[in-house]
């Protein structure tokens, strides 16, 4: 039986949204929502006809941009295939997003529990680290959101959470962060470190199971860390095992400029919490990553935790094909740099020996990429002409890397040796060009 649709003017679609749904974080009566008809790109569509810029992603969580086939047609395919199996199960979207993130993490976290949203993910990252600590405080900073959940809403420090402590929660302790507020200089590492090694003495290092912070502080004012705070918090916790989960659901999957925004300091933590941009939003999914020590415990310890969705296909079809998504457009625009760099090295005659020189690197680079990605299946191969097999392929990965490792890794070897050597050579013949440009 199809079920009959009936088109609403804009007008209709406020009223009955305000009329009928509960809008967040305002007072009803205030809500002035926009009646949205479709997105694309990065331009949202009303149903009036106007057209807007979407200047945040939205929730700062459609980080590839709105209506990319490569992600939807994977949802539908895999709605028509699988749309829901229980958490009990396993399914090969499943096996393909738990080795890809595995890749992608931070250091050696391996093992993921998905969630379906941020806040899910903070709360059981929380909750797996009162278990595998078996302490019961965790610290957080005052300048932070974690989420809107009882639980995540009392680790926030910012204002919000101030409605929603009836009652606080216990054994949530607010540290101070390096920033203060414009009217004040912001902290160094060292006395920020200080401040926070103080508390953690005066509240009894043996009671607190985690810290978690966001590596850069998102709603609070994209506060970015001073150099060696990170590195810092990954020692004192380490010393007094305290377990750092670093809530990257605003700031990874490449807002930041790498994957994770802990990645720029080099500090892996012992828990990463993500969502928005693992699906780029297309569909509801968050993560929690386990560093081996952690996952571990779990070994023998029955985890008592569970959702309905975690893991759902949908969500995994979803990030499977957005993570590639973000591969893929990280892969043209270094290209597209590079060529630039060698048309702008070509037509200036002050470079004109070094723009063979830049060509020939360029192609070690390319052969050494593709090399290493079919190195026992690491990587997700280029996504053919076809979408329909953009996202089905990769299942096959493992399979497709194993063979091509144990038949022609030493040839590739050979070749990436011939290749490092004649990029030496040739730098080394230009190498007068290349320090000292010719005049024009």
């Amino acid at each position: 039986m199809a079920i009959e649709v009936t088109s609403l003017t804009a007008e209709q679609i406020v009223a009955d949204s305000k009329r009928y749904t509960l809008y967040d974080w305002q007072a009803q009566s205030k809500a002035s929502p926009l009646a949205i008809d479709r997105a694309e790109g990065v331009y949202m569509y009303g149903v009036d006809g106007r057209r807007w810029l979407d200047f945040s992603s939205q929730l700062m969580g459609v980080n590839i941009g709105h209506g990319d086939k490569r992600v939807t047609e994977a949802i539908a395919r895999q709605a028509e295939k699988l749309p829901y199996i229980s958490p009990f199960q396993a399914f090969e979207g499943r096996a393909i997003l738990g080795r890809r993130l595995a890749e992608l993490w931070p250091g050696d976290i391996e093992k993921t529990f998905f969630t379906l949203a941020g806040a899910e993910a903070n709360e059981n990252a929380v909750k797996i680290a009162k278990m595998v600590t078996g302490r019961q405080k965790v610290l957080a900073r005052y300048r932070s959101y974690h989420g809107s959940t009882y639980g995540t809403m009392m680790l926030t420090g910012d204002p919000r959470r101030w409605p929603n402590e009836q009652p606080p929660m216990p054994g949530v302790v607010h540290v101070l962060d390096p920033y203060h507020g414009p009217q004040r200089e912001v902290d160094d590492a060292q006395t920020a470190l200080a401040l926070l090694e103080e508390t953690i003495e005066l509240e009894g290092p043996h009671t607190i199971a985690a810290f978690i912070l966001e590596p850069v502080t998102g709603t609070n004012g994209i506060l970015i860390p001073p150099d060696g705070y990170l590195q810092g918090v990954r020692e004192l916790c380490t010393r007094h095992g305290i377990m750092l989960i670093a809530d990257e659901v605003m700031c990874g999957w490449g807002r930041t400029g790498a994957w994770f925004a802990v990645n720029h300091w080099d500090v892996v933590p012992d828990i990463i919490t993500t969502a928005k941009g693992l699906t780029s939003s297309y569909a509801p999914l968050g993560a929690v990553g386990l560093a081996p020590h952690v996952a571990e415990y779990f070994d023998e310890n029955v985890f008592w935790g569970g959702l309905t969705y975690n893991t759902h296909p949908l969500g995994v079809a979803a990030a499977i094909a957005a993570v590639q998504v973000i591969v893929y457009a990280g892969a043209i625009l270094v290209l597209y740099l590079f060529v630039v760099m060698l048309l702008n090295l070509k037509h200036d005659d002050r470079y004109h020996r070094q723009w063979p020189v830049a060509c020939l690197i360029g192609a070690t680079l390319v052969i050494e990429g593709i090399m290493l990605s079919f190195v026992r299946g690491r990587a997700i191969p280029p996504a053919p002409a076809n979408t329909e097999t953009a996202v089905e392929g990769l299942g096959n990965t493992e399979a497709l890397g194993d063979v091509l490792y144990s038949t022609y890794l030493f040839p590739f070897e050979v070749a990436s040796l011939i290749l490092l050597v004649a990029m030496i050579g040739a730098i080394i013949l230009a190498k007068r060009d290349l320090l000292e440009p010719k005049e024009s």
